[in-house]
């Protein structure tokens, strides 16, 4: 993470006390790999997994998703999904500084969510492809920071592997606010 920082800040793209935010996302990090081994996570989603969703299905939800930017039942569901429990008490850990988490599953569908997204399907993004890496696991994910639409603040994205025992069944995202941290 150090060398990123260090060519951010040497672009010009940080404040001057960005490289020390950007070391306290490390700080948090074992927060993050407990939350991507929570049961609760764990279970919800191995519950959509099984459902096999048709990918069509998905991407016919994630067109509708963008295209109505009033709270849909669907995004409801979403916000109020079955691990939105271990996304509230990691909020209630960090504060602020998490600007939003998001679970998905084996094939990049949200699961659960702590905010409104700008869209349903993750599958095309590398948060998602990275991590999950085609169920095998990748090493987290650390992206540059950007201003984030969805969450109204500077924040970068972490996002973890979920495994069930050895089995990689889809991935999270945490939004971390800069300005918060």
């Amino acid at each position: 993470m150090q060398w990123l920082g260090l060519a951010l800040a040497a672009w010009g793209q940080l404040p001057p006390d960005g490289v020390a935010q950007l070391q306290k996302v490390d700080s948090v990090m074992p927060h993050l790999r407990r939350l991507a081994e929570d049961p609760e996570v764990v279970r919800a989603l191995r519950a959509q997994n099984a459902r096999r969703t048709p990918l069509a299905t998905i991407q016919g939800l994630d067109a509708e998703w963008v295209a109505t930017p009033s709270l849909t039942p669907h995004k409801q569901r979403v916000l109020d999904g079955p691990c939105t429990g271990a996304l509230r008490r990691l909020r209630e850990h960090l504060g602020p500084a998490m600007a939003e988490a998001f679970a998905m599953d084996d094939q990049g569908a949200l699961v659960c969510a702590s905010r409104r997204t700008s869209d349903y399907w993750q599958g095309d993004e590398d948060k998602w492809r990275l991590t999950y890496a085609q169920g095998r696991g990748g090493p987290a994910l650390k992206e540059a920071p950007f201003f984030d639409e969805s969450s109204q603040a500077y924040v970068i994205q972490v996002s973890l592997p979920v495994r069930d025992g050895a089995q990689v069944i889809g991935a999270l995202t945490v939004g971390l606010s800069l300005l918060d941290l």
